[in-house]
């Protein structure tokens, strides 16, 4: 067995060299911690050449032209612009999109 040196998560190990029969290897025993991980199983998604997808591509555009970006002098102008482009392609996607449910045999792209 291999353990990475210095690993204090994979040293929790069992040799029983009482265990052997006729081999020459003992058995041996390995405790890996699983960590619990959520998995997302909801989506929001819009679905291409939808009527959806045209109607939110017109709302963002109609949105990007009507942000003045004429005369950016400074950071804090950047900052409030890209705050105002995110809030609104925010709601224009939630606005359009709709809540799917990702299964199994839900396509990967």
């Amino acid at each position: 067995m291999f353990l990475w040196f210095g690993s204090s998560k994979m040293d929790n190990h069992s040799i029983y060299p009482d265990w052997r029969l006729t081999l020459y290897h003992a058995p041996l025993t390995v405790v890996i911690p699983i960590i619990e991980e959520h998995v997302q199983t909801k989506k929001r998604s819009i679905i291409r050449d939808s009527n959806e997808e045209h109607i939110f591509i017109k709302e963002l555009t109609k949105s990007l032209r009507s942000i003045n970006m004429s005369d950016i002098g400074d950071i804090a102008y950047l900052d409030s612009i890209v705050n105002k482009f995110t809030s609104s392609l925010k709601s224009i996607w939630t606005k359009n999109s709709k809540v799917i449910n990702i299964t199994v045999h839900s396509k990967s792209w």
